[in-house]
């Protein structure tokens, strides 16, 4: 499939769980689409880039190394990010590769992810909790940090201080996740 291709197929892909299926099955027949997936998103403006997140998240969904080979890209993307609609998918890949990181069960992830998509990944994630962007994002960043904040003992003390300070103007679903966040945290 050549890049014009996959562009065009990303235009009849919808909000509907069928079409970004039936895409991410093609993407995961063909891993190097994946590349090409985070081509597209990078046009960060383009409302087609948050098609190609979405695709990019329905794979990882499925088969969470066939982002491995690209994290480096993945993980420079994100700062770029400015349409909602392609952040929340990467904030959900990020709590993939997050949970993934830190299961007990030895995993690929372990060994793929390094210190420098780590603090990525953190810094994405702080930005996020802290911006003006829907709640589902704000959540997986939570999870994010919270898991992080077993690796890197700054995180801990900073994500208490920024749900404190967001919590009484944040939405039902923000605080039910702050609740479960700082609970844990102490």
């Amino acid at each position: 499939m050549t890049p014009e291709d996959l562009y065009k197929s990303l235009d009849y892909v919808n909000h509907s769980r069928e079409k970004r299926q039936e895409m991410a099955t093609l993407v995961m027949q063909n891993q190097k689409l994946i590349g090409l997936l985070l081509k597209i998103a990078e046009d960060v403006k383009n409302p087609i880039s948050s098609k190609a997140c979405w695709v990019i998240e329905f794979a990882a969904k499925k088969k969470l190394n066939i982002i491995f080979p690209y994290l480096n890209e993945f993980t420079k993307l994100q700062p770029k990010l400015v349409l909602d609609s392609s952040i929340r998918p990467i904030a959900k890949i990020n709590e993939f590769l997050i949970n993934a990181y830190f299961s007990k069960t030895a995993n690929e992830a372990q060994n793929h992810l390094n210190e420098i998509h780590l603090e990525r990944i953190t810094s994405a994630a702080f930005d996020w909790l802290i911006s003006d962007v829907k709640v589902a994002t704000k959540a997986y960043s939570m999870s994010c940090l919270f898991l992080l904040s077993k690796k890197y003992n700054w995180i801990s003390p900073e994500l208490r201080l920024v749900l404190e300070q967001n919590y009484a103007s944040g939405s039902a679903a923000y605080k039910a996740r702050a609740r479960m966040v700082l609970a844990k945290l102490k």
